[in-house]
């Protein structure tokens, strides 16, 4: 019991350390990489129920919102740190429990390597090497990496639980623990398919330390083997449906050892002197012997197998922890190529484990050789290197973490490392756009083009970037040239229907919705854009179908529900336009544009009180709103309150001042007072001669609220005149109601009468 209490308390004091290490990670914003689709444009993410959780967990073979291969435990992580109020304007949330992972992960290393070597000392400070450790930086700030993070926390308690059920007695069944260990097994490849090697760790273990490597041995892990081959055929399968691999035969079997020996050395190399740290590294170029860093890493392997050689004389430890780090990064190494990276900090998370074995082992030698009556001031030395070292890991580690501070900063520092990957360049311009510096986006999006011609996606971007600035024509063209290159991107069908829809082509428009949809039939946005455009052309029924499947792909899109209850309102169904526009508010508080839909849904069926308040809400939301001014004027005006209305009248003229209605409405008000005043009735005409003049002499209304006001100034000659050009007008457009007006006020005018 001494030894657990020990054990704990070193945990708290190791974690402790690493926390105070890692608490900048807390306050990082920048977004890496695949954060997109990962976080802030996942729809399953963001619609945090059992409904994303079950498609997480049933889309096995072909992931619908992330491109890569089954990964629903990490997914379902981050869809828990959103409904906490995850946000990509706030990402503390999602940092905290990442940060939490990895302060877990660190005291389950110390557990496993207590298990397995049975000093608490060492373990300590083994875990603290780990913790504090700057290639340990990458998987915290960085969103879409919390799948390293989980995978570690499973595999690490499945690797403990195979332990304690071999070596330690135990009141319950070894069997317990055993297949508790399978279950931890499952659960690590479900969060990342990285975990796969973790039945061949567990037999390299059985080797050395633990001294128990038989035919059984062998035999009891047939499950763990089975359940790792099932996963390893799900991940190529989803991978290569959604992301695409390389195969090593496409990639050149004689670059397949070339790649192998440069990144066992670039990884050791890194893990011991932790400089230059990035999210991206290149794949060297040319990937030959006649490239220095190449032939370093060939001569390097050769260097370390002698030296394994070597030390298998004396102890297996540095055989057998080099081969559980290899074979557990195997997976990452890219000899089957799934990434534009040849390595990352972050495939070397768990593996670690196999090194930190190699320092435990080596830490218990320099305790015991030598004069043991100076035990104690080795012990203190051992312990000083190891503060000390940590202390440097510390500095690095925070030095590293001022690049996440935010994303142009963290492209900035990539870019300075690899200058020529088009990868980098394209997403520094993606950090560029979303903090809409179009014009410099557009540098790093040709940037990235000039070194890579054939890259599609940074061809898409570059006409979006174009489109934002309206050089819609130079847009097209970029996505024409983006759809050659990547024919079955449903993204560039919808951007190159959007353009055209822009300019007017609406054939063309729909034409390339629909294939956006052919291509992903859950696209909730090209659902939401082709029914709204469906829904222009008066084809009403095929715009509701299309906005209900935009909702059942995104049942939070407010903007589908607020287009269904415009649908609604142009049939006159009132009460189910009510519903959806209380469904968009309820799934989007605070959209303006629902709350004045809705109080013209209220409005159509007399409920006037209730169509003012919401008109209201909208104004609260968007003071600048000039349409909700106008509709409130409109609605306070069939209440009788025509001073109030006659504000908002006005001010709808201030913010709009193209829009005839509320000139034409509130010339409507100056004249109809008791007793206008001639202010009043020069100020009524002049309001409407503007809604005349807007309407370029062809609405009948306006036409006949001028000849109102030239007769409520006497000028009942102009007034006659106004009002059969009105009357005319509205003979041609059948407007039965107002030729009836229209034609009485003909006659009081000739008569010099109003």
């Amino acid at each position: 019991m001494k030894k657990l209490a020990l054990l704990a308390v070193l945990i708290v004091a190791v974690c402790s350390a690493v926390l105070t290490t890692h608490w900048p990670a807390l306050s990082a914003k920048a977004l890496s990489f695949d954060d997109a689709q990962y976080f802030t444009k996942n729809v399953l993410v963001q619609n945090p129920g059992w409904d994303s959780a079950k498609r997480f967990l049933t889309e096995i073979l072909s992931t619908s919102t992330v491109q890569g291969y089954y990964q629903p435990l990490s997914m379902i992580s981050l869809m828990f740190d959103y409904a906490l109020g995850g946000r990509e304007n706030n990402l503390m949330p999602i940092h905290r429990t990442s940060l939490i992972l990895h302060l877990i992960n660190t005291s389950l290393m110390m557990v496993l390597l207590y298990l397995l070597f049975g000093n608490a000392w060492i373990a300590a400070a083994a875990g603290l090497i780990f913790g504090t450790h700057p290639m340990t930086v990458e998987p915290i700030p960085w969103v879409g990496e919390r799948k390293t993070l989980l995978a570690a926390f499973f595999s690490l308690w499945s690797l403990i639980f195979y332990v304690y059920s071999r070596t330690t007695r135990r009141q319950l069944p070894a069997t317990i623990f055993f297949v508790s260990s399978f279950f931890m097994y499952l659960l690590a490849l479900m969060s990342k398919p990285t975990s796969t090697p973790l039945p061949a760790v567990m037999l390299l273990m059985d080797y050395w330390p633990l001294n128990r490597l038989r035919w059984q041995a062998v035999m009891e892990k047939l499950p763990f083997f089975i359940l790792g081959g099932i996963s390893s055929v799900i991940t190529y399968i989803s991978q290569n449906a959604t992301a695409g691999t390389v195969s090593p035969a496409e990639l050149g079997l004689t670059k397949v050892p070339l790649i192998f020996c440069y990144s066992v050395t670039f990884y050791l190399s890194k893990i011991i002197v932790p400089i230059n740290l990035s999210s991206h590294y290149a794949f060297p170029d040319p990937l030959s012997l006649s490239n220095p860093a190449v032939f370093a890493g060939v001569l390097g392997t050769f260097i370390l197998i002698a030296a394994i050689v070597f030390s298998f004389r004396r102890t297996p430890a540095v055989l057998t922890g080099l081969l559980i780090f290899i074979i557990a990064i195997l997976p990452a190494m890219q000899m089957l190529r799934f990434s534009d990276v040849v390595a990352a900090d972050k495939f070397a998370y768990l593996p670690s484990i196999g090194l930190l074995m190699i320092l435990v082992f080596f830490l218990r030698w320099l305790t015991k050789i030598g004069d043991p009556q100076k035990a104690a001031v080795r012990s203190i030395t051992i312990a000083a290197v190891i503060l000390l070292l940590a202390g440097t890991e510390a500095v690095a580690t925070r030095r590293f973490l001022r690049c996440w501070r935010e994303s142009i900063g963290l492209f900035e520092h990539m870019l300075s490392l690899t200058p020529n990957s088009p990868i980098v360049c394209y997403n520094f311009g993606n950090a560029l756009s979303d903090q809409n510096k179009t014009d410099e986006a557009i540098e790093f999006y040709r940037r990235a083009l000039k070194i890579r011609p054939d890259f599609a996606d940074a061809r898409n971007n570059l006409g979006t970037m174009y489109e934002t600035q309206g050089k819609i024509p130079e847009a097209i063209n970029n996505y024409l040239q983006a759809q050659k290159l990547k024919p079955d991107s449903p993204q560039i069908y919808y951007n190159l229907a959007h353009a055209f829809q822009a300019v007017g082509d609406v054939d063309r428009a729909v034409g390339y919705y629909r294939q956006a949809i052919s291509l992903k039939s859950d696209y909730a946005d090209a659902q939401n854009n082709l029914g709204m455009l469906l829904q222009s052309m008066g084809k009403l029924d095929e715009s509701t179908d299309c906005l209900l499947k935009s909702i059942q792909a995104n049942p939070n899109y407010a903007e589908s529900y607020n287009n269904l209850g415009i649908n609604m309102g142009m049939q006159s169904r009132y009460d189910q336009a009510v519903k959806y526009f209380q469904k968009a508010l309820q799934v989007k508080p605070g959209f303006f544009e629902a709350h004045c839909n809705l109080g013209n849904a209220y409005r159509a069926q007399n409920r006037f009180d209730e169509a003012v308040t919401q008109f209201q809400l909208a104004l609260k939301a968007k003071p600048d709103f000039a349409e909700a001014h106008g509709n409130l004027a409109t609605t306070l005006q069939s209440l009788g309150k025509n001073d109030e209305a006659l504000k908002h009248f006005r001010e709808a003229i201030r913010l709009r001042p193209d829009w005839p209605m509320p000139f034409n409405y509130a010339a409507k008000i100056l004249t109809a007072k008791p007793d206008p005043n001639t202010a009043d009735i020069s100020q009524a005409i002049a309001y409407a001669e503007k809604a005349v003049e807007l309407t370029s002499h062809q609405d009948a209304e306006p036409l006949g609220t001028l000849a109102d006001c030239y007769a409520a100034a006497g000028q009942f000659d102009k007034a006659a005149k106004t009002a059969q050009t009105a009357l005319e007008l509205a003979v041609t457009g059948k407007k039965d109601k107002l030729i009836t007006e229209l034609s009485q006020h003909l006659d009081l005018y000739k008569q010099g009468k109003r």
